[in-house]
């Protein structure tokens, strides 16, 4: 009989997010069932056409429903201590983040909820995505089903608001992380035991559909910047135009493409025009994968120059990168966390300090100028990408780490 996983996470599909969406893929492709609970339906107007089937038979919250007060009845007349004790540390454990307590207000129910269904599934193990409120999800059903449970830490939900983490992960039967940074920080932070517990499981791309590029011909027209990130402060837009700028005032030729979606768009719009790129720089909006791989094939250079916010988020090791190193398409990036184990200084890309515009358009000016650096660097990314980062062969690492930490482990 296959193993079934209950997968969390905070919305699904997000197009931001697709890393989950073609785990979970693999995860089934391996043999495992795998069940999927988001605490939030994402409504994107662009999603893969893959996530469809799943979408389709996802457990979505019902909150404010006679079957989710049903759900909260039948724990508190069957296991009324423990539902009683796990709210009780849900709230104790987030009262020093307001913004933490109210969603855990939200999230412990809903948990609830979804642990009722685990059961009827005959769930084996619970895995959250994101160390925040995915992961309080899966403690909450973890104690409710006295089921083992796991969460990946990514990025900002160790870097920012760590509440209740502590808990969380003495409590979780393993700890998944994508880089050894994280799990680095993860020692220094919470000790030893917590390091020990923490298997760093690298994300991964697909390497049949993302490969080397053809040779663009030269009369093609100006050589395209490409950045491919969602449109948030820690992304570093602002950065990346200001580096045009400066490449524009020293005469090179170049059209950036920016693909992605978010909040700071108008910010990005008028600063593009500011700074008189109008004709250089396009916004092209969120795209779905397949137009991303003919946006990366076209392509001289892929730019992301992320910064650290002042409430400290940042990037973990971004999926982006991964992909445009698996095209074969060089990169400049910024040095800040686990981005330095992908993109290794002078070998596999460029890597320029923090909030540096001068930097990275020195750096972008050197791979739009020495074809011979940038095949180099672009060789050395691909072999990178298809040595530590393949999508199949992490997946099968994170189902071993799941498998084993499981009920019928």
């Amino acid at each position: 009989m296959p193993l079934t996983f209950a997968y969390i996470m905070s919305r699904f599909p997000k197009i931001s997010e697709t890393f989950i969406l073609y785990e979970i893929l693999e995860m089934e492709r391996l043999g495992t069932r795998v069940e999927v609970y988001p605490l939030v339906r994402e409504r994107d107007a662009i999603r893969h056409p893959e996530a469809e089937a799943i979408v389709a038979r996802a457990h979505y919250p019902r909150l404010l429903s006679a079957g989710a007060v049903a759900d909260q009845l039948h724990w508190l007349r069957r296991r009324p201590l423990r539902y009683l004790s796990t709210w009780a540390g849900a709230i104790a454990g987030n009262l020093g983040s307001p913004r933490f307590l109210a969603r855990a207000l939200v999230v412990v129910p809903e948990a609830a909820s979804f642990a009722r269904s685990m059961q009827r599934l005959g769930v084996d193990h619970i895995h959250a995505h994101y160390a925040t409120h995915p992961a309080l999800g899966a403690w909450v059903a973890s104690r409710l089903l006295d089921l083992p449970y796991s969460f990946t830490v990514h990025a900002h939900d160790l870097y920012v608001d760590r509440s209740m983490l502590r808990h969380k992960l003495r409590a979780a039967a393993r700890v998944v992380t994508i880089s050894e940074y994280n799990r680095d920080l993860i020692g220094r932070l919470y000790g030893p035991a917590a390091r020990r517990k923490t298997a760093v499981v690298r994300l991964g791309v697909d390497l049949e559909l993302f490969r080397g590029r053809v040779a663009r011909p030269k009369e093609a027209g100006p050589p395209v910047v490409l950045c491919v990130a969602s449109l948030q402060d820690y992304k570093g837009h602002p950065v990346l135009l200001d580096a045009l700028a400066i490449l524009l005032e020293r005469g090179v030729d170049f059209r950036c493409r920016l693909v992605g979606e978010g909040e700071d768009r108008p910010a990005i719009a008028a600063q593009i025009e500011r700074l008189g790129l109008g004709g250089h720089a396009e916004l092209l909006g969120a795209q779905p994968r397949a137009r991303v791989l003919e946006i990366l094939g076209e392509a001289a250079v892929f730019a992301l120059p992320s910064v650290v916010t002042p409430s400290g988020k940042r990037e973990g090791i971004p999926v982006a990168l991964m992909e445009a190193l698996a095209m074969e398409l060089p990169v400049v990036a910024t040095d800040i966390s686990g981005v330095g184990e992908l993109v290794r200084d002078g070998e596999t890309g460029l890597l320029v300090p923090e909030r540096e515009a001068g930097a990275f358009a020195a750096a972008l000016e050197r791979v739009l100028l020495d074809e011979e650096l940038a095949r180099r660097l672009a060789a050395a990314g691909r072999a990178t990408v298809a040595r530590e980062y393949d999508l199949r062969a992490n997946a099968a690492a994170l189902h071993r780490v799941l498998a084993g930490a499981s009920s019928r482990r």
